[in-house]
């Protein structure tokens, strides 16, 4: 725990409980009373290294929960943000017929957290996640075998390569500006993938693109929704002239969090 909190873990203790319970493969009140082997005591002791080095917390478990699933996550995938649950509340928001057999695309589908949950959501409606990295692709895949089935592909594509009509489009594209990368926390900035993150100079270049795609990919009348980051707003909105902005909605925080768009 030391450790830990040396190099500024914000729960040291917590952290070190639940890295321990990882090590043993048992649950985090059981480790009260354990009693570990050498073998499972070497396996925390380099948990714990590799946390105090910053490496994400999931990226050590390999497990991250998102909308109360539990999502395969390591290193090459973004790590699920709660956040992003915005997207989720909203769609449901949007189509409160849950048995619709809606068509659904998620444009960077990272983990594959977004297009699963919706999916969860949505029993009757099909989805396409579309993923440039190879090994995001690989998580996403797995994720989506194991939560939901044949009702998610999960493509290795860029997003231009998706093909509409789309009921819902979600994305949580690269917003964050090149040169403020390196001032994130380094949890972020030293693991998560850079793809992932950087949004070009003034972290809006993924809307750009996306405000040419999104109008060919929805059908008449379909959503987009779309995360953006803090003070973005104002910035994200004139790039969509050829959609309606429903909403921009906050998240638990107040942060304005999700862009929703309509296709007339």
């Amino acid at each position: 725990m030391r450790l830990l909190a040396e190099a500024g873990i914000e729960n040291p203790r917590g952290e070190a409980r639940l890295l321990l319970a990882h090590a043993l493969g048992i649950g985090r009140d059981q480790t009260l009373t354990a009693t570990p082997t050498p073998q499972e005591i070497a396996r925390f002791d380099a948990l714990v290294a590799r946390r105090g080095a910053h490496e994400p917390f999931a990226y050590l478990t390999g497990r991250k929960e998102f909308w109360s699933l539990d999502f395969a996550v390591g290193p090459g995938v973004l790590v699920p943000r709660p956040d992003t649950e915005t997207l989720i509340e909203e769609a449901v928001r949007l189509m409160p017929d849950r048995g619709a057999p809606l068509r659904i695309a998620d444009l960077g589908t990272g983990s594959g957290a977004i297009l699963i949950a919706a999916l969860k959501e949505f029993p009757h409606a099909t989805g396409i996640g579309f993923e440039s990295s190879p090994q995001a692709h690989g998580y996403a895949s797995r994720n989506a075998a194991r939560l939901i089935g044949a009702r998610a592909e999960i493509r290795l594509a860029e997003w231009d390569n998706a093909q509409g009509p789309f009921d819902l489009v979600f994305s949580n594209p690269p917003y964050i500006p090149s040169a403020d990368i390196e001032s994130l926390a380094p949890d972020v900035s030293h693991y998560e993938p850079r793809q992932a993150l950087d949004g070009g100079p003034d972290g809006l270049e993924a809307y750009r693109g996306l405000a040419k795609l999104l109008p060919g990919l929805l059908k008449s009348g379909g959503h987009a929704l779309l995360e953006i980051s803090l003070g973005q707003a104002n910035g994200v909105e004139p790039l969509f002239r050829d959609l309606e902005i429903v909403r921009i909605a906050p998240d638990l925080s107040g942060v304005p969090r999700c862009v929703i768009l309509r296709k007339a």
